[in-house]
């Protein structure tokens, strides 16, 4: 399957039925008169989140959809049927921006959650309703109105408790399919990962978490070199982040180097995502001796000492149980504080505003600068290149949901 998380399509809204003009002449009934019929409203356009969905891409292949139109009004003042509704299912975590006036819509967060994002027309009024003591045989009636026509812009950020963050080969993929059910590809080489994945962490019975990956970053990527900053706005929408830090890179390179490198990429791309809390995994801790990861250790300290620091091995089971409950114990901890305290819930809301118009505004650099190189290359965007709208080769997408 492929994963797409950014689509446009096209949405009509129906047009209101017509009124009816329309006068009463029956045999041996006395008093006839206007009796024209008002028609029905134009059925509208809505988009429902649904859990079962976690791809954009049957957008792909139906991207138009319209409402059907309201029917007229008929004699004996009856009322023409309204339009049919339409709904239309996105995945949770999608985001509706109007590509003409790049006005965010809406997030659809919840499971069942719609938006309107395209009225029908009103009705038209038959000439019945224009009677008054002063004009009564008018004949005058309203057309229905058009309903509303737009392009909308979907970008689907998947919704996780924890994002997994770091360079290719760090060991992300490893460790989600270690500490879940997920079973994302893995191997002994860079850039296994091509789409994001998730996977359910159960601790307890009761207590369970959602972690994400995402392809790794490289430097450059807040200026979009490599994946990584293509899946970055799944991140977004994560209450913590994990960055997983290899201690012994195949290439020779600084742990620490490394690990500053990624922050820096992450503070381009985002200066409010870069407030979310960070941890660091150090992982792979299998392959150095006590000594060697003791300096580490006490290198990563000092570098950031405001941050938790954990020895990981996923392959070697090491510290995994420990990571698994600090995190489940730190995200219950939040919800509880952000349900009792108003102002840290609103704290967390401006942070996830302000992290959202930032997506917003990387995604839409990214767009402009995509559409000035198939400029200068003498294509348009409508020409139809699938890259443009976030359509990637072919990759199987790992979402797993116990």
């Amino acid at each position: 399957m492929q994963f797409i998380d950014e689509a446009s399509i096209r949405v009509q809204a129906g047009k209101g039925g017509n009124g009816c003009l329309s006068f009463r002449r029956e045999k041996y009934v006395e008093r006839g008169g206007p009796d024209g019929g008002n028609g029905g409203d134009g059925g509208s356009v809505y988009l429902v989140a649904d859990e079962a969905l976690n791809t954009l891409i049957d957008f792909r292949y139906q991207p138009s959809y319209q409402a059907r139109n309201g029917h007229g009004g008929g004699s004996r003042n009856k009322t023409g049927a309204g339009g049919e509704d339409i709904y239309v299912k996105v995945p949770m975590g999608t985001t509706i921006v109007d590509e003409e006036t790049q006005e965010v819509l809406g997030d659809l967060n919840a499971e069942g959650q719609s938006l309107l994002v395209a009225e029908g027309g009103s009705r038209g009024m038959g000439n019945a309703t224009f009677k008054s003591s002063t004009n009564r045989a008018p004949r005058k009636t309203t057309p229905g109105q058009a309903g509303d026509i737009r392009r909308l812009r979907l970008q689907l950020k998947l919704l996780a408790d924890v994002g997994l963050l770091g360079l290719p080969n760090a060991g992300k993929s490893t460790l989600i399919g270690q500490v879940s059910a997920a079973n994302p590809k893995v191997a002994d080489y860079p850039f296994t990962t091509l789409a994001p994945s998730l996977g359910v962490v159960r601790v307890a019975a009761d207590a369970s978490f959602v972690m994400a990956d995402i392809p790794g970053l490289i430097v450059g990527a807040a200026q979009g070199a490599g994946l990584g900053a293509q899946f970055l706005r799944h991140l977004s929408r994560t209450k913590v982040l994990l960055h997983l830090v290899d201690v012994q890179p195949e290439d020779q390179s600084d742990p620490i180097d490394n690990a500053l490198a990624i922050e820096q990429e992450l503070a381009e791309y985002s200066d409010a995502l870069i407030e979310r809390p960070i941890w660091l995994a150090l992982s792979k801790v299998d392959q150095l001796d006590d000594d060697a990861l003791n300096d580490l250790l006490q290198e990563m300290e000092e570098t950031f000492p405001d941050r938790p620091i954990y020895s990981i091995s996923a392959l070697g089971d090491i510290g995994l149980d420990e990571l698994k409950n600090d995190l489940m114990q730190f995200l219950t901890e939040q919800r509880l504080l952000a349900a009792e305290n108003p102002d840290f819930a609103e704290e967390l809301e401006t942070l996830e505003r302000r992290i959202s118009d930032d997506v917003f505004s990387h995604s839409e650099q990214m767009r402009n600068r995509r559409s000035e190189e198939l400029a200068e290359s003498g294509l348009d965007f409508e020409d139809g290149d699938d890259d443009f709208d976030g359509d990637e080769p072919a990759t199987e997408v790992v979402y797993v949901r116990e």
